[in-house]
């Protein structure tokens, strides 16, 4: 009876396998966000893309909610994975707000701050997936794991400025004669920033996981 019980056990190693599919998955939908901000007639396709990419990560998520319900026995703490995997997919889910917000104003044009900042979406989104292995051996990749959050903290500074320096750039050239272009370029931007901040959020998450096994 109880090994047939602990075979129905979630194994420990279940958590990470499902974090570094979800990060996978995150940073499949921030390089097609990214072709979105190329602008063209491929844009709806691949906002509906994006879409479907937040699908899959939500079905990762509710894998990650179900084992941890499951488990007696968790690598870290229950409430560290359920901020990390809700954290995690806060950003693709902010994807996905961002190609709504990009298919209701029909948007096909892009600034290139907007394009700057998907790149860097893509960044922090490779950062995230690179980092997720390390949480396996979370005492010995200690420095690893410091590094690579304070990098994804800078990209968000740098994301911080190119989304300041775009809506003044949207305001002075369309203050005068265009302002839904104001209004609408604001929204999009607004919603790109809000991704790589999603992602320092998944930074901070894993300093303070790091920080209670130190």
């Amino acid at each position: 009876m109880l090994r047939w019980l602990q075979a129905l056990m979630p194994k420990e190693e279940k958590f990470f396998d499902l974090f570094e599919r979800h990060a996978k998955i995150a940073l499949e939908g921030a390089q097609t966000l990214r072709a979105v901000l190329d602008g063209g007639h491929k844009v709806p396709a691949l906002c509906e893309a994006v879409i479907r990419i937040e699908n899959d990560a939500d079905d990762v998520s509710r894998e990650v909610l179900l084992a941890l319900r499951r488990s007696f026995i968790t690598p870290f703490d229950r409430g560290d994975i359920h901020g990390l995997i809700n954290d995690m997919d806060d950003a693709v889910d902010q994807m996905r707000q961002t190609v709504k917000a990009i298919e209701l104003f029909d948007v096909t044009e892009f600034d290139p701050n907007m394009v700057r900042i998907g790149d860097l979406i893509i960044e922090t989104a490779r950062i995230a997936l690179e980092t997720m292995p390390l949480l396996r051996a979370i005492n010995s990749n200690a420095q690893k794991i410091n590094l690579a959050n304070e990098h994804i903290v800078r990209l968000e500074e740098e994301s911080d400025v190119l989304y300041m320096k775009g809506l003044k750039e949207l305001y002075q050239a369309h203050k005068d004669d265009r302002p839904m272009a104001y209004i609408v370029g604001k929204e999009v931007y607004s919603h790109l920033e809000k991704v790589v901040d999603c992602f320092e959020n998944v930074a901070n998450r894993m300093s303070g996981i790091l920080l209670e096994h130190l």
